[in-house]
């Protein structure tokens, strides 16, 4: 595909896709309009050969080598569905044009974190199609979410640096960056204790979910009994929040604090409790990610941020740093979180 069909697609002028998919310093007028570009790229394989062109030209950098970097998401097969990992997204590819190298190939692919259908079906071919894309454009992979072990292995045989982006440590058997999962909402549970509140609710993915273990132990530490009748299991779902203010508003003794696994939870919860009708006192509402949305609630909700801009710039240089032979051992990187408290979360002089 060419700039020309992604310019047709999302109905601007290929000049401006060109700006905003090749030239790191622009500044699109929209942030919006520029996101829109990058995902009709992603949707149409859009493999940027004009900057690679530009690269091998010098680009103003001693660098002698074009690397060719291809980025893999595995967290979901739709990534304007996922705010954290779409930003996650856009930090990384102004990393990648930052150190003028070249983006390859972008692929939105679900198998490869779930290990049953990746043990039903052939990893390998599915991997030797993706790498025929690339046109032998595959110096280095960025692998964002979890991802199969087994997949990870074949992935390896085919590029010379991997580094995995993900909120939870793996096996050790490429690089990678985290941002651990239990200590994430170990910090935001214990921000909603030291504000008073020992009614604590959670809402999120329980099954393997680390957070969802960091939220039990968060708890045990404080010497808080885990009540079942605040734990909702919900996986991501905007539409389950309705259910769930709903559920809560009508409990006797209901949370006085919740805890969302990420920002998309709290943010639908927040416009759910909104819309309630009646009289209800809104609990404390904390979550984690720190996506942009996430300030445009009433109120602005409190969170927990994981640091994108260091995460891809780490990832970048982990990557670089193996493909120019600096280091030979796996290496992980674990970035600390930070409470950003804002309007959703209060402190409790009762119950």
């Amino acid at each position: 595909m060419s700039i020309k069909d992604i310019a047709k697609k999302v109905g601007v002028s290929p000049s401006t896709v060109s700006r905003v998919l090749n030239n790191p310093d622009y500044h699109c007028s929209s942030e919006e309009l520029a996101r829109s570009i990058r995902e009709a790229a992603i949707e149409l394989d859009y493999s940027p050969n004009e900057a690679a062109r530009r690269l091998k030209k010098g680009g103003g950098t001693d660098q002698q080598k074009t690397y060719y970097i291809n980025i893999l998401l595995t967290h979901t097969d739709q990534l304007a569905m996922d705010p954290f990992f779409r930003e996650l997204l856009d930090c990384i590819e102004t990393e990648i044009h930052s150190r003028f190298c070249a983006l390859s190939q972008v692929w939105v692919n679900s198998m490869f974190s779930d290990d049953e259908l990746c043990r039903k079906k052939n990893i390998s071919e599915e991997i030797d199609r993706m790498y025929k894309q690339t046109n032998e454009h595959a110096d280095g992979l960025i692998i964002i979410g979890r991802c199969n072990s087994e997949a990870i292995l074949k992935l390896k045989s085919r590029y010379k640096s991997v580094v995995s982006i993900n909120r939870n440590p793996t096996d050790g058997l490429v690089d990678e960056i985290t941002c651990d999962g239990s200590k994430v909402a170990y910090l935001a549970v214990q921000h909603l204790i030291s504000l008073g509140h020992r009614r604590i609710a959670y809402v999120g993915e329980c099954s393997g979910e680390a957070r969802f273990r960091g939220f039990k132990r968060a708890l045990e530490d404080a010497g808080i009994e885990l009540n079942q009748d605040y734990i909702f299991d919900n996986k991501r779902a905007r539409t389950e929040s309705r259910e769930i203010a709903r559920t809560i508003k009508t409990m006797r003794e209901g949370p006085t604090g919740i805890y969302c696994a990420n920002d998309i939870i709290g943010v639908g919860l927040l416009w759910a409790f909104q819309n309630i009708r009646g009289r209800f006192e809104l609990p404390s509402v904390i979550a984690s990610d720190d996506i942009e949305e996430g300030q445009r609630t009433k109120p602005m909700l409190t969170t927990v941020r994981l640091f994108k801009e260091d995460m891809g710039r780490h990832a970048m240089y982990l990557l670089l740093d193996r493909l120019k032979g600096g280091h030979n051992g796996v290496i992980r990187m674990d970035i600390k979180p930070q409470i950003v408290e804002r309007g959703s979360t209060y402190k409790l002089n009762y119950h």
